[in-house]
């Protein structure tokens, strides 16, 4: 199971779940601790800011953020218990993040994994950077992107409830 969640709420959601794997998608400055009950080297910090083009000052996604996370995604053992992936908003870094992973879980189903994401999170707005990166690192060959643009448009939200996502099986 993945979650998604802001970082207001990681820390009662990380209590209440009780996830074994944790992803933080945040700036350096932004960084959480770890809560307790998850090992530390089972949270991945990814210093990215929400940006699909280079800004002055921020930290632009790069292949090497998305193929930390891609491995790490490989790594978690989801039959033991679920992973817990958090941005500042819970709306464009972290959906990408849960996106790629259901992706890499389920090898080929771009798609569903999509639509998938859009049923549970209609203020989904997965960063576009993230994807195209993915989309080349996992040799999608451009069916994660038009995945991506296919989910349409998503409702305004200044951040996202937790959402629950079931791999696809």
């Amino acid at each position: 199971m993945i979650y998604v969640c802001s970082l207001l709420e990681l820390a009662e959601h990380a209590r209440a779940l009780g996830p074994s794997h944790l992803v933080s998608l945040v700036a350096p400055i932004e960084q959480p601790p770890t809560p307790p009950g998850i090992a530390a080297g089972c949270h991945l910090r990814l210093g990215i800011n929400d940006i699909s083009q280079p800004l002055d000052g921020a930290i632009l996604p790069e292949r090497e953020h998305v193929a930390s996370l891609v491995d790490f995604v490989r790594a978690w053992r989801h039959d033991d218990a679920p992973i817990l992936v958090h941005c500042v908003a819970g709306i464009s870094r972290s959906m990408a993040a849960a996106l790629i992973a259901l992706v890499v879980k389920a090898d080929g189903r771009e798609a569903e994994a999509a639509h998938r994401l859009r049923a549970a999170a209609p203020h989904a707005l997965p960063n576009r950077r993230m994807i195209e990166l993915a989309d080349d690192l996992l040799g999608c060959e451009g069916r994660l992107m038009s995945a991506r643009e296919a989910m349409g448009a998503a409702q305004l939200a200044l951040h996202g409830p937790l959402v629950r996502l079931p791999l696809l099986e």
